[in-house]
């Protein structure tokens, strides 16, 4: 019996590198531009955590912490806006 087995390096999902970049991009901007990549990287992370169920396919850990990111960007992305209201 000649059993080959094809090794393949797992690799990081774009959308999971998308979310991670939105989600640190979006506390860097005013409130506007934060609240859409807030939810650029919210939409991001919740692609890359279905992408991450592939065996070939890494991400899932960071999809995760940027979903809890991107939610915590949109809440400082709202509070700017008050803020700026006020």
């Amino acid at each position: 019996m000649n059993e080959t087995h094809e090794t393949h390096a797992a690799k990081f999902s774009i959308p999971s590198i998308i979310a991670i970049i939105a989600a640190l991009l979006s506390f860097t901007t005013g409130a506007f531009w934060g609240f859409i990549l807030a939810v650029v990287a919210i939409i991001a992370a919740i692609i890359g955590m279905i992408a991450a169920v592939s065996p070939t396919v890494r991400g899932g850990l960071m999809s995760t912490v940027s979903l809890i990111a991107g939610g915590i960007a949109l809440i400082a992305a709202v509070v700017k806006a008050v803020m700026w209201l006020l």
